[in-house]
């Protein structure tokens, strides 16, 4: 993909559904007694894995692209699967479902490709073996490929050492399954997209109590059985982001994007635009199963720098790539800190956009634990690797857009795995 220079960005859109919300009403529509109805529900390669790998566990999931309908038959109904499970690039599903599995009469085998067989799973392999799981990475590196052989579980405590939501969601799920309530503290709180949806389906899930010291505590008791529903996905936050950022540093720019989710505990990048000084509304607020949605506008500013750190990394991981490049055209030096997350990821996030954003001209230096960027520097053009990681492609369009030149994203495909149509709607905004 070739990009240039863009100078104006107007109109308004909505951004496909969210990915986290998808994957998970996917999940529990199968584990639900019912038909579930899924309403915006993300097409993304990701989601899509999750859908094939309950589909050959016997789920008859019917796919009408921005609706999915899910037929459940209940907690304990899926079947042993022929073959392989392929999570392809998504660490959600692989994460998420080995809780499910690991309840299950049956053994299963879950891989995906490269960059799963990389991604760590020791993270979910501990704590649902003190469950009482049978989980073996079949390399002996705590990665995918993973053999898991369903077991009895017991209810647990677990003091996670990462605010993970991907690990108390693999947690939780698997607490459906136990003999007694099973509980997770996690050292911030993380996004809480599966306690509200297993609320929603019927399962008894406590409200998340936040500690004196910042722990953030969720129990859930085991369940009888979960019911259909239907639901509403909203705009992915981490998808707008790109289209909030491109309309802060584009010239003569504003950006209207539609029904976004804003749930409390993914939106920190509203909170960073306000801090470096963005100009934001956020419109037409309401409420649906759980969930909080809204219209975000920005326009074109006049930013600053900021600290980012704590409590608040958990609330926008996904979206430090690009906060990243919106901080190469703030004034002054901006501080990504306690991300030690990002190297986790697709690609190690911090080493890639710091080398990307290297090469178009930045002053920008990667840490243990994040990201130092000295703002204001123009950008030019370059020749720059996506590492097949759907954000730093994505990103890097922002970056390519507001920088001197062309500038060519290897492997811009990969944008498929979160925003199928990402570069047509950029597109259809510049002027």
């Amino acid at each position: 993909m070739k990009i240039n220079r863009c100078h104006s960005l107007r109109g308004e859109l909505t951004v496909p559904g969210d990915k986290s919300i998808s994957h998970r009403s996917i999940m529990l529509g199968a584990l639900a007694q019912g038909d579930t109805k899924v309403s915006g529900f993300l097409q993304g390669a990701d989601c899509l894995s999750s859908i094939a790998c309950f589909r050959s566990m016997g789920v008859d999931i019917e796919n009408h692209k921005d609706t999915v309908i899910i037929h459940g038959h209940g907690l304990h109904s899926l079947r042993a699967p022929e073959k392989v499970l392929d999570t392809g690039n998504s660490g959600t599903t692989t994460r998420l479902i080995s809780g499910i599995l690991s309840a299950q009469p049956f053994t299963s085998i879950l891989n995906g490709d490269a960059s799963i067989q990389k991604r760590p799973m020791k993270r979910i392999i501990t704590p649902l073996s003190q469950m009482g799981a049978k989980i073996e990475s079949l390399n002996h590196n705590d990665c995918a490929p993973l053999r898991i052989t369903g077991a009895p579980l017991h209810g647990i405590t677990y003091h996670s050492p990462v605010a993970s939501a991907q690990v108390k969601s693999a947690v939780l799920l698997a607490g459906l399954y136990a003999d007694g309530t099973t509980t997770v503290v996690e050292p911030q709180l993380s996004r809480n997209h599966s306690e509200l949806m297993l609320k929603a389906f019927g399962a008894s899930v406590s409200d998340t109590a936040v500690l004196s010291d910042g722990r953030a505590s969720v129990t859930i008791t085991p369940a009888c059985q979960l019911y259909a529903q239907d639901i509403q996905v909203p705009g992915d936050i981490s998808s707008a982001a790109y289209f909030l950022a491109a309309g802060l540093i584009t010239p003569n720019s504003e950006i209207t994007v539609k029904n976004v989710g804003i749930n409390p505990t993914r939106d920190g990048l509203l909170k960073v635009i306000n801090a470096m000084g963005g100009s934001i509304d956020i419109e037409n607020q309401r409420t649906s199963g759980g969930e909080l949605f809204a219209d975000l506008t920005v326009r074109t500013s006049s930013l600053h720098s900021t600290v980012i750190g704590g409590a608040i990394i958990p609330t926008l991981i996904d979206e430090l790539p690009v906060i990243a490049v919106i901080a190469c055209f703030a004034k002054g030096t901006t501080i990504i800190k306690d991300a030690q997350e990002l190297k986790v990821k697709e690609s190690n996030r911090i080493d890639v956009m710091a080398k990307n954003l290297s090469l178009m001209g930045a002053d920008i230096t990667p840490t243990d634990d994040g990201l130092i960027i000295h703002g204001g520097k123009p950008l030019h053009g370059a020749v720059i690797d996506s590492f097949k990681d759907h954000r730093v492609a994505m990103s890097m369009t922002v970056a390519a857009m507001n920088s001197e030149g062309e500038t060519t994203i290897i492997d811009d495909e990969c944008t498929s795995i979160s925003y199928p149509g990402f570069f047509e709607d950029m597109h259809r905004l510049a002027h």
